[in-house]
């Protein structure tokens, strides 16, 4: 079973296509479990790598009996240096225990033996001398297509060889995405539309039982009316959907990324759930020490809301 399958399969059981992205800035996490990992290390690199590692495991303990996935974003892991590359590679190992999908966030994009190789570390294995071990192993990855698709097809194939998945960002969820991704072509069409056919195109030959393709697509919340155009253009693709939430994307916008079989299409909510005790919400109901907890009632908020109004679209009312 390939990972889109994989992840069609725990949406249906849990009845929830949200994935929980973890964007873990050391201030956002709350001060008993940062002052816990400075007393053993210090204010130091591991110890603000540790508070987040205890950080993410929380959320995850809290939430895993509900989500299909989560989203761990590189560059906050990055940010924090060897140790926070560790704890990248820790929480989505826990995930994994968790029976959790991981799509790590990453963006990248190269060509030749550079795509390779990013390829090999978060998709494939890396071999060494006779054996062949793997690096950070997880489901799926965002990809950049802007090289082209020589840079894609190192891709393409370690989905192909390990079962795994990825998504192309096709119309991002921020304010200036329009700088590049709004130009005009000579056919008429934005470039976002585009790349979207190339994206449809590269993923018709891994198409799993599920009838989508482990080649999907990123497009944000924040462009609900773009969301209603790549919908038809990404016949066999799921759409990571970002931009929920704290972005200003809402229920209504994403539900437009999914299709009548209630199905293509995964929303992801980072700062709305990780920091929801901090929310004009929940911060008068939960203190930080039960961040946990109303992450946990936020995912099911977020989830009830979302079901709604994707029977609403499926119904027409």
């Amino acid at each position: 079973m390939n990972a889109i399958d994989r992840l069609v399969e725990q949406i249906k059981k849990k009845n929830n296509p949200t994935v929980m992205g973890l964007d873990p800035r050391i201030e956002s996490v709350p001060a008993y479990i940062k002052n816990e990992a400075y007393k053993k290390y210090g204010q130091t690199l591991k110890g603000a790598s540790e508070a987040i590692l205890e950080f993410n495991k929380k959320l995850i303990d809290a939430t895993a009996d509900l989500i299909p996935a989560v989203k761990p974003q590189m560059a906050f892991f990055e940010l924090l240096g060897e140790e926070g590359v560790r704890v990248f590679r820790e929480t989505c190992e826990y995930a994994k225990a968790k029976d959790l999908l991981v799509i790590g966030d990453v963006k990248r994009g190269d060509i030749g033996s550079t795509a390779e190789a990013y390829s090999s570390a978060y998709l494939g294995k890396v071999k060494i001398e006779q054996r062949e071990q793997a690096v950070f192993d997880i489901d799926f990855i965002t990809i950049n297509p802007y090289l082209g698709q020589d840079s894609i097809e190192p891709f393409l194939e370690d989905c192909t060889r390990y079962g795994k998945g990825i998504f192309i960002l096709v119309k991002t969820s921020n304010k200036s995405s329009g700088d590049v991704q709004d130009i005009l072509n000579f056919g008429g069409k934005f470039l976002f539309e585009h790349v979207a056919g190339l994206v449809d195109k590269w993923g018709k030959v891994l198409v799993g039982q599920s009838g989508y393709s482990a080649v999907g697509a990123v497009v944000g919340a924040t462009y609900p009316d773009q969301i209603i155009t790549l919908r038809e253009v990404l016949e066999k693709a799921f759409i990571l959907v970002p931009g929920y939430g704290a972005q200003g994307g809402t229920s209504a916008d994403a539900a437009k990324a999914f299709k009548k079989d209630g199905l293509g299409a995964i929303v992801n909510a980072s700062r709305s759930i990780a920091q929801a005790y901090k929310s004009d919400r929940w911060k008068n109901t939960y203190c930080e020490e039960r961040f946990d907890e109303v992450a946990r009632v936020e995912v099911i908020r977020m989830r009830d809301e979302l079901n709604k109004e994707i029977a609403r679209k499926i119904t027409g009312h």
